[in-house]
Order: C-alpha cells, then sequence, then structure tokens
C-alpha cells in the first residue's frame, strides 16, 4: 500500500493540534460507542437464554431496558461525534486552504505563467475537500473500527475457540484482499484529480475570455475542448470508482462465505448440545457484526485512496520554493529591512534575462542569447529623475519593470535600489517604496474603500478623500448612491477605463513609494480622459524616481531621460532634450516621423549621457 506516512503524520499534526479537546473529545465518543456495538449482544444473549430458562419476567424486563439505553447511548454518542467530527474537518480544511492561498500568493510569476487559475483552484479546493474526512476522522475510525473488530474476536473466543480462529481467518483475509486493491486505486485517483484539474483551467480560461470568444464565433471551439476534457474526466472517475468498488467485491464476498460459516458452525455446536440458543445467535450476531467494522475500514480505505492522491497533490504544491524570496540572513550592513521615504536612485548593471518556459531541468536552446529578452542591460537613472522607455512590442520594456517590481530576478547582473543590490531587500520592504500601474487595471467585487486600500486597514476616509481630490475624481466619488461604501462589480464593470486607471495611480498614491513605473497607462484612453489621467500623473510623479514605459511618444513629454530598447539591448539612452537636438538620434527619428516602428529601421547608435 503506497501511502505518505511522513506526510500523513506532519498534516495531521499541524491541522489538528490546534483542536486537541475536540479531538480528544471525538475519540472518547467513537470509543465509547465501540464498546457499546460489542456489549449489546451480549444483553441480548442473556434475553434468550433467559426466555428459555423460563427466568421471572423481572429479569427480562431489566434486560430489555438495558438493551434500550444502550441503543440510545449508542445513537446519541454516534451523532455527538458526527458533530464534532464535521467541525473538524471544516476548521482543519479552512486552515489548510488559507495556507495554500498564502503559498500560492508568495510564489514567483515563473509558477503562476505554467499553472493556469482554474488548476491551482482545483489544488485549493478540491484536493482540500478530499481530505475533509481524513482530518476528522480517518484516524480515530480507523482505530474505533480496528477496536471493535478485536474485542468481537475475543469475545468470541471466550465462547468458542474455534469459531474464533475462523473468524479471526476472515478478518485477516479480508484485510490482505483491500491491502491488495487500494494500490492500483490510489494511482486512478491521483489520475481522476488531475483530470479534474484540467478541466477546471480550461473553464475558468475560457469563461473568462466569453467576450473575446463570443466576438470571434468561437462557441463551437469551446464546446468541443470541454467535451474532450469532461470525457477524460469521466474515463479517469469510472477507473478510479471502478478500481475502489473492488473493494467492495472482494468484501461483500468474503463476508457471505464467512456468515454462512458461522451459521454452519453454530447449528453443528447447537445440535450436540454444546451451545445455547443465545450462545449460537451470539456467534451469528458478531459474525454479522465484523462486517460493519470491516466495511467502515473499506470505506476509509476508499477515503484514503482519494486522500493520498490528494496529499501527494498538495504536498507537492506546498515543497515547491519561489524563485523569487528573501535573501537569508545577512549583515545588517548588507541587508536593508526598510529604505527611505524619497526619490531613490535606480542602477541595472549588466542584467540579462530570459522567461523560462516549463519546470526546473528544462535545456537551454543552443541560440541561448537570441531567447534572453533582455540583454547586458545598464543604465542609471538618478534619484527624482523620469525615465521614458521606449522599443518595439517585445523588446524588454515590460520586463524591465517586472524585474524592478522583483517579480523575477535577473539570469546575471545587478538591479539597485538606492545603491542596494535588489536581492538583499524583503520582498515586502522593495514592493513597499516601488509603485507599479499597468494598463490592464484588476478591480475587485468590494466597495469603492477596499478597492482603493487593497483591503489593508489604518487607512482613515479623510486620506482617500484628500487623494481622490488631488487626482480629480471628486466629482465621480460624488455620483456613486453610497460614497466611498458603493459597491464595485469584479472586473470593473460599471467603471470606465479612465475611472478605473485613476483609482490605479490612487492606489500607488495612497502608498507614497520612492519609485513609480508606468506601464503606458493611458495607452487605451479618449483624448478628454487621457488629459485627467496625463494631470493627475504630473501629481504622482512630483519628487518621485519614475519610469515611463511608451508606447507612444505623447507619453514621454514629462520624461528627462529617455532609454530605447532594441531586442532585449539598449541602443539608446541619454537625456531627453539631449537627443532630440541630434539629428541622429534614434529619438529624433522618432519625434520627425511620429511612428515608433521605425525604431528597427534607425541604424543602431549608442549615446551615454547619463550612467
Amino acid at each position: 500500500m503506497r501511502f505518505p506516512l511522513r506526510r500523513y503524520w506532519a498534516l495531521l499534526t499541524l491541522y489538528l493540534a490546534p483542536q486537541r479537546p475536540h479531538v480528544a473529545l471525538l475519540a472518547a465518543l467513537i470509543v465509547g460507542t465501540t464498546a457499546l456495538q460489542s456489549l449489546t449482544p451480549q444483553v441480548v444473549r442473556g434475553f434468550i437464554d433467559a426466555t428459555q430458562s423460563a427466568a421471572p419476567a423481572r429479569s427480562l424486563l431489566l434486560a430489555a431496558a438495558l438493551y434500550l439505553g444502550m441503543s440510545v447511548a449508542q445513537r446519541a454518542a454516534t451523532v455527538g461525534a458526527a458533530n464534532i467530527g464535521l467541525n473538524i474537518s471544516l476548521t482543519a480544511t479552512n486552515a489548510m486552504r488559507a495556507d495554500l492561498l498564502r503559498h500560492c500568493l508568495d510564489l514567483d510569476m515563473s509558477f503562476h505563467k505554467r499553472h493556469p487559475p482554474g488548476e491551482l483552484i482545483e489544488r485549493i479546493s478540491g484536493d482540500v475537500a478530499a481530505l475533509g474526512n481524513f482530518f476528522s476522522q480517518f484516524s480515530i475510525r480507523v482505530a474505533g473500527n480496528a477496536l471493535l473488530v478485536l474485542g468481537i474476536l475475543a469475545l468470541v473466543f471466550r465462547e468458542d475457540a474455534r469459531v474464533g480462529l475462523g473468524l479471526a481467518a476472515y478478518g485477516a483475509l479480508t484485510f490482505a484482499a483491500l491491502g491488495a486493491v487500494q494500490s492500483a486505486a490510489v494511482t486512478r485517483w491521483a489520475e481522476a484529480r488531475q483530470a479534474s484539474a484540467e478541466q477546471s483551467a480550461f473553464l475558468e480560461e475560457r469563461i473568462t475570455d466569453t467576450e473575446d470568444v463570443r466576438a470571434n464565433a468561437g462557441e463551437s471551439y469551446v464546446l468541443a475542448g470541454f467535451a474532450r476534457r469532461a470525457d477524460a474526466l469521466l474515463r479517469a472517475q469510472r477507473r478510479a470508482r471502478l478500481a475502489g468498488q473492488l473493494a467492495t467485491v472482494v468484501t461483500n464476498t468474503l463476508f457471505a462465505l464467512g456468515f454462512a460459516l458461522a451459521l454452519g458452525v453454530g447449528a453443528s455446536l447447537y445440535s450436540r448440545g454444546a451451545l445455547t440458543i443465545g450462545t449460537v445467535y451470539l456467534l451469528a450476531a458478531y459474525t454479522r457484526m465484523i462486517f460493519d467494522p470491516l466495511e467502515n475500514l473499506r470505506e476509509q480505505s476508499q477515503d484514503l485512496q482519494q486522500a493520498t492522491a490528494a496529499i501527494e497533490r498538495v504536498d507537492a504544491l506546498l515543497r515547491r520554493r519561489p524563485a523569487v524570496c528573501d535573501a537569508p540572513a545577512a549583515p545588517a550592513a548588507t541587508t536593508r529591512t526598510s529604505l527611505p521615504q524619497r526619490a531613490l536612485a535606480v542602477a541595472f548593471q549588466r542584467v540579462s534575462f530570459r522567461y523560462e518556459e516549463s519546470d526546473e531541468g528544462e535545456e537551454r536552446p543552443a541560440d541561448e542569447e537570441a531567447a534572453e529578452v533582455l540583454h547586458d542591460v545598464s543604465f542609471r537613472l538618478e534619484p527624482g529623475r523620469v525615465l521614458g522607455l521606449l522599443g518595439r512590442t517585445g523588446s524588454g520594456k515590460t520586463t524591465i519593470a517586472r524585474l524592478l517590481f522583483r517579480l523575477y530576478d535577473p539570469a546575471t547582473g545587478t538591479i539597485r535600489l538606492d545603491g542596494v543590490d535588489l536581492r538583499s531587500i524583503p520582498l515586502a520592504a522593495l514592493r513597499e517604496r516601488v509603485g507599479l500601474v499597468t494598463q490592464d487595471v484588476q478591480l475587485f467585487r468590494a466597495t469603492v474603500r477596499e478597492n482603493l486600500t487593497f483591503f489593508r486597514e489604518g487607512i482613515d476616509d479623510e486620506r482617500l478623500l484628500a487623494v481622490l481630490n488631488e487626482l480629480g475624481l471628486t466629482p465621480w466619488l460624488r455620483a456613486l448612491p453610497h460614497g466611498l461604501d458603493t459597491d464595485l462589480s469584479a472586473g470593473g464593470h460599471g467603471v470606465s477605463a479612465g475611472e478605473a486607471q485613476l483609482l490605479a495611480l490612487a492606489r500607488v498614491y495612497l502608498r507614497d513609494p520612492s519609485v513609480v513605473v508606468l506601464d503606458e497607462a493611458s495607452s487605451r484612453l479618449d483624448p478628454a480622459t487621457e488629459r485627467r489621467l496625463e494631470t493627475a500623473l504630473d501629481r504622482l510623479l512630483v519628487g518621485r524616481t519614475a519610469i515611463v514605459i511608451a508606447h507612444r511618444l505623447a507619453t514621454i513629454r514629462r520624461a528627462d531621460d529617455v532609454l530605447v530598447l532594441d531586442r532585449g539591448r539598449v541602443v539608446e539612452h541619454g537625456a531627453r532634450v539631449t537627443l532630440a537636438a541630434d539629428a541622429r538620434s534614434r529619438f529624433a527619428a522618432l519625434l520627425r516621423t511620429g511612428l515608433e516602428t521605425d525604431l528597427d529601421s534607425t541604424p543602431p547608435r549608442r549615446l551615454e549621457v547619463a550612467r
């Protein structure tokens, strides 16, 4: 039986330790239920023998009352155990989901590029749901049922060793059969969970892109893709369930044989006067009763099959370490726990970078340099200055922003902020001092206040109102039915593109960063809205270092310096005024034509003004 015992105990210790009192109470109730189950047939046996010996009616009534009392107590303990077990299960699985979500948020962008949201949702929700019974009752139920089996065998041996040996052989054979079929079932359930994850990932991606799918008449493609994945899931679940049902067939067959044997032995001994009729009932009842804990163990084995597959997948996710993380503890002289609240210098020193397409262990292509997004990029941006970043699509502009925000780490070279290597700055401190505004703004199904603060506490309404007024959003806020308490729809439905961009600027403004990166925030706006956004940007950049990624030349009118990228290399870098005045520069050529497509047609020339 393939089962990760070390991980099993680690999970139990981690998520059940905070619930020790509830777990202890659940264990007591299950043990009590087990004891009542094993003793109830003894009472019935006494009642039957008493009727055969013409015992007084008072003795029969006492036996009946004892039987009823034990039955009621057993049912009450069963209900209590079910309720407590459910509470333990929900508490443990919710804690695990929170840990998995936190872990996924900490993983770097290369991981999220390879694993779509639907797949991760299936890990966090579906796989953890399969562990519900595993957390709440698996160990205790297995122990309780095993204790019940041992108790029944002991009681049967006490009555007749021959029947006890037969019953013990039956139990051993059943356990061996269950162990033989379980290994195959674990593999099948793992395949079923993977098929479910792939289906969830497909649905999440296609539903997110519903607008494009409908606009391009792609409904039939989506339905065909869904049909293929649904068929794969059906086949995988069918194989898994058939493997699980094999245990049922084996158990039921063995039970029928064992029960028939017990009845035959009991009838033979009774006919020879070796047993009373009550004892024959007792042996038959115990033979029937031993089926219940074995059946429960079989059901637990099915849960174990699913839980084992889920544990392996969850454990694989938890063991994955982010490529971008805080550096190990280092001397205070080389590690910054915080950055000054002022404009900071930015420096790239011989930085090269390429995006990995798959998990670790991938071989690099022969032409490694051609595969790089950035190659030997070096520049320095002084505090308080604005750098305009130009280049055709795919030249590496957005990659520079991602590296500065440390969504990725460079393959070679160093990026410094205020003279300190980014790798030696804690991620929380870095992202507190660097603000990023992209073209695509993510708004959540939450209030305006929560969308502005990003759910952070401690920001009062006066500060929010002041920032909105500073960015010219006060008229928009006044038009909302409930002001800051107005609920926004997920994805920004009901909010214009300009308003969404202004809200994104307000988020950054509230953080008061030292460095701001703008990834063409106004590229999709109409002229009137763009003017409002440009005014807000001018206010945002006062007293801050900024990098403006431009797809249009008008965007960099506020830039002090200009850097032109071509296929991941710096081909021109200098002061904007100087480059504009140099008729031979690429930037001057762009200003003359107004077309950024000329970036590749102008002969390469490097003009270094600031380094």
